[in-house]
């Protein structure tokens, strides 16, 4: 591999969005896990959660979004740049969601 393909390589890594779960691989209580809104995208655009955790959605972007189920059971509420909102995963949890401003925008919570 070429040094100029590593660079390449690890610039695109860098910047790759990431999300971040929080629980350990012998958890079993509740965590909290990050979705990123960013380039019009929830990052990751599927997430395992379970009842208790909880996610928080941080928007990247310059346009407001939003992440409502699509049943509207829960909603983040209007989230301007460099806004968070925490919605808290409970039982029979709604997990196909969308933004209301952009509704093409779209990602899944699959509750295990």
């Amino acid at each position: 591999m070429t040094d100029i393909t590593r660079r390449v390589l690890v610039k695109i890594a860098m910047a790759t969005p990431v999300a971040i779960a929080l629980r350990p691989a012998n958890a079993t209580g509740p965590v909290s896990h990050e979705v990123r809104i960013t380039s019009f995208k929830f990052q990751p655009e599927t997430l395992d959660v379970r009842a208790g955790d909880s996610i928080i959605f941080s928007n990247d972007d310059i346009a407001p979004h939003t992440a409502t189920a699509d049943d509207k059971s829960w909603d983040t509420g209007k989230l301007k740049q460099g806004e968070s909102a925490t919605v808290d995963v409970a039982e029979n949890f709604a997990g196909d969601y969308f933004c209301r401003y952009h509704p093409k925008m779209k990602g899944k919570l699959a509750v295990v």
